[in-house]
């Protein structure tokens, strides 16, 4: 069987936010592809295509949501999960955008969650988003809503050695005096709730969640009660709970 239909799809790992009317087809895909080196379309159906497939360094990804198909959701589809715009302006109205979404290939489904399959669909989609001037990257697993210029800065700044691009891959809900993270567990399979200190929430521990969050990626699940030094922030202590929640407070 051809088509989307006749494969194992995975979820889209992330989305580009097009005006209405800007969605791409198959064809502008190749050309786009052919143009800079960045991936080459490896599948597509005969004629008009709602999808295509690309390739990076082996890796194999599925673009869907092409015109002259329908959209994917331009906000996150878990309803009890509110969208999170990260430099985005004021104004943008996510609900109006269309999106094209970017998705594992079949032969990496259940590794979508590793690091250089991550790091490959950034390089992919921060091309994309250049090429088709989206209005914002969405990520998936945290509904973050990014703009295209931070989340390219922020990614190609952890793939060139530094820390994980925690602004653009994790968000994080707010009350006065906690601060929890979301997207996180899609990498090691735990979130994490840090206690403010003080009382009340102060910049000092916005700089400790991001922090955190690098330092977590990096060294995985965390097992059992710990203690951890962060650098430029301190040291913390990590207790995580069954119900894959890390408590964190300062040590």
């Amino acid at each position: 069987m051809s088509g989307i239909a006749g494969r194992a799809q995975s979820k889209p790992l992330a989305a580009l936010l097009l005006a209405p009317g800007q969605r791409p087809d198959a064809d502008r895909i190749e050309a786009i592809a052919r143009s800079a080196g960045v991936f080459t379309v490896s599948h597509r159906d005969a004629g008009p295509a709602e999808w295509v497939e690309v390739l990076r360094d082996g890796l194999t990804f599925d673009l869907t949501g092409l015109s002259p198909g329908a959209p994917l959701p331009a906000v996150h589809d878990d309803a009890a999960a509110r969208t999170s715009a990260v430099g985005l302006p004021a104004s943008l109205d996510l609900a109006m955008l269309e999106a094209v979404g970017l998705a594992p290939g079949p032969h990496l489904l259940g590794a979508e969650h590793l690091l250089p399959v991550i790091r490959v669909a950034a390089r992919i989609i921060t091309h994309l988003a250049k090429s088709l001037d989206a209005k914002a990257i969405l990520w998936k697993p945290s509904g973050s809503a990014v703009s295209p210029e931070w989340f390219e800065k922020a990614c190609n700044a952890w793939i060139e050695g530094g820390p994980f691009p925690a602004i653009a891959m994790t968000t994080f809900a707010r009350t006065e005096s906690e601060l929890t993270s979301r997207g996180l567990a899609f990498l090691i399979g735990q979130e994490f709730r840090l206690y403010s200190s003080g009382g009340i929430l102060q910049e000092e521990d916005a700089r400790v969640s991001v922090r955190l969050v690098d330092w977590l990626v990096a060294h995985g699940k965390v097992e059992g009660p710990r203690e951890v030094v962060l650098s430029g922030v301190g040291a913390v202590r990590l207790e995580p709970n069954a119900d894959g929640l890390i408590h964190v407070r300062s040590a």
